[in-house]
């Protein structure tokens, strides 16, 4: 399969960076600690900003001291945070104005993980501190398109999670699901599916980028 676009936007975790058995640890130790289950807040805290998941799964929290909390827990909880395949060469292959990473971590925790797993850090990055609504909201993936001056519709987005997914989609750009966290079906609204970024491979010209997609993953 072949997707035709003028610039991509990458999820981070799951996407470009093996950070699952951290995000789980962290939020099954946060869990505990509130005598929560942890399995539906691990669930829910997949691919959106950690504030919203304790805004939802502990409303009578004080969501924004939790925020910060968990996050240090989680730029702190490093073991294991290595590069996803593929990721370093398709960001090292791309030029830097025509994709960003569109994360629902804050900056500092992106950065730590980029740096963790050996990855550059991007020209263009939106982080949950840049959007008032995360994934599955569209805002998180417009505000990527704005940053590189491209019209949604000429993005296509690579995600590993049903509410990225969701937010591309709801944003009008196509959008690529990996089989990292969740299982192909889980992912099927998405126009391709593929295992990992090995399997992805980027031509460019001026005008556009040709993304091919090398998969044995069928929706």
């Amino acid at each position: 399969m072949v997707l035709i676009c003028k610039a991509v936007l990458f999820d981070l975790d799951g996407v470009l960076v093996d950070s699952t058995a951290a995000v789980e640890r962290v939020w099954h130790k946060w869990a505990l600690e509130h005598h929560l289950d942890p399995a539906p807040v691990i669930e829910h805290a997949h691919g959106r900003r950690s504030i919203e998941t304790i805004r939802v799964m502990a409303p009578e929290l004080d969501a924004e001291r939790e925020n910060l909390k968990v996050e240090n827990m989680e730029i702190e909880d490093k073991e294991g945070v290595v590069a996803l395949p593929g990721a370093s060469e398709l960001l090292r292959a791309i030029p830097q104005d025509r994709f960003a990473i569109v994360t629902s971590a804050t900056r500092p925790l992106a950065e730590a993980r980029l740096r963790y797993a050996g990855l550059p850090l991007p020209k263009n990055l939106v982080s949950a501190d840049d959007v008032v609504h995360g994934k599955p909201s569209p805002e998180p993936y417009l505000k990527g398109a704005a940053l590189l001056g491209f019209a949604p519709q000429e993005c296509l987005v690579f995600e590993d999670t049903p509410a990225g997914v969701q937010s591309a989609k709801a944003g009008g750009m196509q959008a690529i699901a990996l089989t990292t966290t969740y299982a192909a079906h889980e992912l099927k609204s998405a126009d391709a599916i593929a295992n990992s970024l090995a399997e992805v491979r980027l031509e460019f010209t001026k005008e556009e980028i040709r993304v091919a997609i090398e998969s044995s993953v069928f929706k």
